[in-house]
């Protein structure tokens, strides 16, 4: 008997572990993904801590945004995580009604956001002197950020993990239901778990489990947003990430750089009959340049590394669905969460976390543990600091990702690490190897070999990130399941704290 199951590892299933594991408490994570952060759009976002100021006053949204926007500091600094506050420029442009700029502005003071004023067009370009020419004005919020959403998210599930939380990677949920004074989660391969209690943070599918066990129903209507990424040659273009006014779809088109230093233009946001459908379109992306071009009027095209989308949760409702619905004690929704959800996670998690301990008068742990230190980034280091790191171990002075200078011993360690990687896009996440210009063009082969050496598989059994996407064919090897491929590591299907077995 478990005290809590957690559906879903994207970044609120993980915050919530995290914040869970300071209690005294039997903490599973299950996660259908192979991986944390992979399953919905945990890994495709605008990475954007929003200040607060959109969201309609008296809203969940409003409320976990404006809560969750100040904890990113020493979350943070506590996990090792990048995060900057670069600040947010919500830009009116030739043509628009500059009164939606005030609106905003009485928005955020209603929602409580700090540090918010209307600049002129002159103090805007002092401020950016690349905006675009059309650009007239602007609300400058000063409390927005960025952050790397994965690598939060992994930082999150790591520091769970060593307090204590048990992953389940590969480990689809078909059901849930009541039984008694406790809930049965059944899995796809037909074993049932049995708990106290039940998080549901499955996010695109997060529909699915609340109406299974509650009237209060709502359905996920997916959205999806297409993304142009351009090189880091251009990470001082803009300083602030630049917003144009939103609309009735979401904050429109933006421009911002990346904690990494490429820099982002998107989302657009497009209804989709499918929560899979992840595709980029022509259509799609030509939109994402004819209003990026207002923001940033000489987009160098040649510079264009890559395109991707990303589906978001909307609920039906337009609100985020937190807590426990009044006809199922014992299950707590952290559900419909799309933007500002990155930023709401540190108090949703919160929340959700004071509810179960509650519930179930959970003790605080005296040992519990909130540092996690993060891979040594090898490229930031400064000379003195890279030959102390070779020193002591010499696979960080062979470079193995040329365009985002990532070594040997990063990806290996991204490998060995809790909740080690186990594929290609996993090492890209937790190291950048292949996120650079050439996209891998010339890493790839040599770290699918260092995951072939350090996990004891072969070569043709490495994979980019979904079954089947291998490498290279040999022999019948790619014939075998997936889940005995992903056995490749015994440890890779459930993760323990080394100390608890």
């Amino acid at each position: 008997m478990r005290d809590v199951i957690i559906i879903g590892a994207g970044v609120i299933g993980s915050a919530i572990a995290r914040e869970l594991s300071k209690r005294e408490l039997d903490v599973l994570v299950v996660e259908r993904m192979d991986d944390v952060a992979t399953g919905g759009c945990t890994k495709a976002n605008t990475a954007i801590v929003h200040a607060g100021y959109d969201a309609k006053p008296g809203t969940k949204k409003a409320y976990y945004n404006v809560r969750g926007n100040p904890m990113f500091d020493q979350l943070t600094a506590d996990l090792e995580i990048p995060f900057i506050r670069n600040t947010s420029l919500v830009v009116a442009f030739e043509g628009d009604d500059i009164q939606g700029l005030y609106d905003l502005f009485t928005r955020g003071v209603e929602n409580g956001v700090p540090d918010m004023q209307i600049i002129d067009e002159t103090t805007l370009r002092k401020l950016e002197p690349n905006i675009g020419s059309k650009a007239r004005a602007a609300l400058r919020v000063g409390t927005g950020g960025i952050v790397c959403p994965y690598e939060m998210c992994m930082a999150l599930a790591e520091n769970a993990l060593a307090n204590g939380v048990e992953f389940r990677l590969c480990t689809s949920v078909e059901s849930v239901r009541p039984e008694g004074d406790h809930w049965v989660v059944k899995l796809e391969n037909g074993e049932e778990l049995t708990t106290k209690t039940v998080v549901n943070a499955a996010g695109l599918y997060s529909d699915k489990f609340n109406n299974m066990v509650s009237a209060h129903k709502f359905d996920i209507l997916p959205r999806r947003g297409e993304y142009y990424m351009v090189d880091k040659t251009f990470k001082d273009v803009f300083n602030a990430t630049i917003f144009q006014l939103p609309t009735d779809k979401g904050k429109g088109i933006l421009v911002s750089r990346t904690v990494d230093g490429t820099v982002l233009l998107g989302p657009t946001a497009n209804d989709i009959d499918t929560k899979e459908d992840t595709r980029t379109t022509a259509s799609g992306l030509a939109e994402v340049l004819e209003f990026a071009c207002l923001t940033w009027n000489n987009i160098p095209a040649r510079n264009f590394i890559g395109n991707f989308s990303g589906v978001r949760p909307r609920p039906s409702n337009g609100d985020f669905w937190v807590g426990e619905p009044d006809d199922a004690p014992g299950f707590y929704n952290a559900a419909g969460i799309e933007s500002p959800g990155l930023t709401g996670a540190p108090a949703i998690a919160q929340d959700i976390a004071s509810a179960i301990s509650e519930r179930l008068s959970a003790k605080g742990k005296s040992d519990f543990n909130p540092k996690r230190h993060a891979i040594p980034k090898f490229r930031e280091l400064s000379n003195e600091e890279r030959a102390e790191l070779i020193a002591k171990d010499p696979a960080y002075g062979r470079i193995v990702c040329r365009c985002e200078t990532v070594t040997e011993g990063e990806i290996r360690e991204s490998i060995r690490r809790p909740l080690g990687a186990r594929n290609l896009d996993a090492v890209k996440r937790r190291t950048r190897a292949g996120m650079g210009r050439c996209q891998s063009g010339f890493c790839m082969p040599l770290v699918a070999e260092i995951i072939a050496r350090e996990t004891g598989c072969r070569l043709c059994e490495v994979d980019k990130g979904k079954a089947g996407s291998y490498l290279r064919r040999v022999g019948h090897a790619t014939h075998r399941s997936d889940q005995i491929r992903r056995q490749i590591s015994p440890a890779h299907r459930a993760y323990r704290n080394p100390e608890g077995g």
